[in-house]
């Protein structure tokens, strides 16, 4: 247990379930309260909810509402895909802007995918070349598109494109407004609901970023409550399924959620070797500022 009568109240961000489901859970548990944590949870808008609008401003990550809400002090915790993390820790820094660390490999390692109408002619990877995949520009669907289709095409013929949130860049599949799209639960399943063909998908890692104001003992908890949650999770994800057809709108029903694509683990250090080679990928796509070091980007000291 951690006596929290000396640190501030953290302010954790809630933001899609998909990157905070073992957050979700330990803070229903009574998980952080058991390590003697009193966390102030914050909502922020999530590309995975339907409510999300258009206005949100794509072009500068450090714009959007949950980063600006982070500048502005009104979270100090947050997760969501490795790659993001990694961008918005290096740019914040280089812009002088709040500074964020990378703390902790993150515990949801849940899937991505790629999708395409039923009637369309793609049934493999290989015949997405030159056609636009629809992301959220440098958020997971983004990297993680790139990471699945590097393997099968040359990079001058991966395309991607911005429309929208998860439930727009579906609807505007739908309609036939665009070739492909890249989605994440609960949109993969509302995808096979709708009739859409998967044409590949892949587990990829969240990451923890915090303030320097949070403590190595108060992150440590919170971990440790996440841990927790993890084994809840790993035992049986149903009871948590409402959390994401929330998201949807009514657009899902709990049992038609796939739960398998649901994979999570304790959160874990940040090693070196994973910065490298998360960092030196990034920076081969020309999709973070040069010159970032483990040790101004990562603090593991949750660890000690």
């Amino acid at each position: 247990m951690i006596d929290q009568a000396t640190n501030e109240r953290p302010q954790v961000a809630i933001m899609n379930a998909v990157h905070d489901l073992p957050v979700l859970v330990a803070r229903d548990q009574g998980f952080f309260e058991d390590e003697g944590l009193d966390i102030q949870f914050v909502t922020t808008p999530g590309m995975a909810q339907v409510t999300t609008a258009h206005s949100v401003k794509w072009d500068s990550v450090l714009d959007r509402p949950l980063d600006s809400l982070y500048n502005d002090g009104g979270i100090d915790q947050y997760r969501m895909c490795e790659w993001g993390i990694m961008k918005r820790a290096v740019e914040a820094d280089a812009h002088g802007l709040r500074r964020r660390k990378i703390v902790a490999l993150g515990a949801s390692m849940s899937s991505f995918a790629i999708a395409v109408a039923p009637d369309c002619d793609v049934y493999e990877p290989e015949q997405l070349k030159d056609k636009a995949i629809a992301v959220t520009p440098n958020n997971g669907s983004h990297f993680t598109t790139l990471k699945m289709l590097e393997g099968f095409l040359t990079p001058e013929h991966i395309k991607t494109t911005n429309a929208g949130a998860m439930s727009q860049r579906l609807e505007a599949l739908r309609q036939g407004k665009i070739e492909a799209v890249s989605l994440m639960e609960p949109w993969i399943s509302v995808a096979e609901k709708q009739g859409m063909r998967i044409l590949i998908e892949s587990h990829t890692t969240r990451s923890e970023a915090a303030s320097d104001d949070l403590s190595g003992p108060l992150l440590a908890a919170m971990f440790r409550a996440q841990a927790r949650a993890v084994k809840v999770l790993e035992k049986d994800p149903t009871p948590y399924a409402h959390y994401f057809v929330a998201e949807t709108g009514g657009l899902l029903e709990e049992h038609e959620l796939k739960v398998s694509r649901l994979l999570h683990a304790p959160p874990q250090p940040y090693t070196r070797e994973r910065f490298d080679d998360t960092y030196n990928w990034t920076a081969k796509w020309n999709m973070v500022v040069p010159g970032a070091t483990y040790e101004n980007t990562v603090d593991n000291r949750a660890w000690g």
